[in-house]
C-alpha cells in the first residue's frame, strides 16, 4: 500500500517529466537535434541543460530564461498540460 507521501511524490515526478518533454520538444521545433549545441548557442550550461530536459529540478529562473529563448511565454508553455 502506498503512502500519501509516495503519491505525491511520483506525481511530482510526472509532472517535472512533462515540463522536460515540452523543453525538450521546444528545442527540436527550433531545429536541434543535440541538446548540446542549444544549450551552447543560447549561453546555457550544457550539463544543466540536460538534467533540465531529464526532468531534473529547475529553478524558476532557468525556465523563464528558457521561455525568453523560446520567445513563449509561460501561460503559453503550461496551456494544455494536464
Amino acid at each position: 500500500m502506498k503512502h500519501n507521501q509516495d503519491v505525491v511524490k511520483e506525481e511530482e515526478d510526472i509532472r517535472m517529466l512533462k515540463i522536460a518533454n515540452k523543453i525538450k520538444e521546444l528545442r527540436i521545433q527550433k531545429g536541434y537535434s543535440s541538446h548540446e549545441n542549444f544549450a551552447w548557442d543560447n549561453n546555457l550550461n550544457r550539463v544543466q541543460y540536460w538534467r533540465i530536459e531529464k526532468g531534473r529540478n529547475i529553478t524558476m529562473k532557468t525556465l523563464l530564461s528558457i521561455l525568453d529563448i523560446h520567445k513563449i511565454s509561460l501561460s503559453d508553455f503550461f496551456k494544455d498540460m494536464e
